[in-house]
């Protein structure tokens, strides 16, 4: 995997959430916490590339991993993604803005 260390947090985000399978995971984890096999069951793909796209929604925060007895689940971290929509939001409201404005600039007000 290249080395991200230079993007930013929500960069991260926006890296982890890129690939369809990781936004699987995600969809899946939006109804509550899951171990990592039933989090593979859907994904046409082997365990240990389940657990490369974990690795990478954890890494950005995404989601966190905890170990009980022998059972690995996974939860969603809410706050990193409400910081991705956060600065979504902030974009969305600058391109309102902007076409307000243009919109007044067209009717000459």
């Amino acid at each position: 995997m290249p080395n991200h260390s230079g993007i930013d947090a929500v960069g991260r985000v926006f890296h982890a959430l890129a690939d369809p399978s990781r936004r699987a995971i995600v969809e899946r984890l939006v109804r509550g916490p899951a171990p990592v096999k039933e989090l593979a069951g859907p994904l046409a793909m082997s365990l240990p590339a389940v657990m490369q796209h974990l690795k990478v929604l954890e890494d950005a925060g995404v989601i966190v991993t905890e170990k009980h007895g022998r059972v690995r689940s996974c939860r969603l971290e809410p706050q990193t993604l409400r910081t991705a929509e956060r600065w979504l939001s902030g974009q969305r409201t600058e391109q309102e803005r902007q076409l307000d404005q243009l919109d007044d600039y067209l009717k000459g007000t």
